[in-house]
């Protein structure tokens, strides 16, 4: 199984549409830190329409108590995303139990995960140069399913 995380997401509509995507593919959702709303907030409930109980939810107050949960359940390796990383999403090999860890919509992931991460902070291009990030539920949906695309041989 892979995993999806976002750490400190803000907005409701992402994080419900995230949800969603994690309900169709089958992949566990780790929300990490302090959100920007709360889980039965009604915007977040309608992005994520009638899929809720088909998704595998965990709650993390903090970043090492993700990072201990995942490794309990045999996460093996976590990739973060940002525009600033310098490696093409597209040039990794995903693997079962790989974990995609993305920031929240304002700020992205703090610097010292970006530091942390170092060869394994992933970018999504944007050749256009003509915004500086894409939203956070289509950067999820477009990272996870190049890695359900390899892990599966689609």
């Amino acid at each position: 199984m892979l995993h999806v995380a976002l750490c400190e997401p803000e907005i409701p509509p992402n994080t419900g549409n995230i949800a969603r995507l994690c309900a169709a593919t089958g992949v566990a959702l780790h929300l990490i830190g302090r959100l920007g709303f709360r889980l039965d907030d009604r915007s977040l409930r309608r992005a994520g329409c009638d899929f809720w109980d088909a998704v595998e939810i965990h709650r993390h107050a903090s970043y090492p108590d993700f990072e201990k949960s995942l490794t309990e359940a045999g996460g093996d390796r976590i990739f973060a995303f940002s525009a600033k990383g310098k490696t093409n999403y597209t040039q990794v090999s995903f693997k079962e139990n790989d974990c995609l860890l993305f920031g929240g919509e304002s700020a992205g992931l703090p610097a010292e995960l970006i530091t942390r991460f170092g060869d394994r902070v992933l970018t999504i291009p944007m050749p256009a140069g003509k915004v500086r990030s894409l939203n956070l539920a289509t950067a999820t949906g477009i990272v996870l399913y190049e890695a359900l695309r390899q892990l599966h041989r689609w």
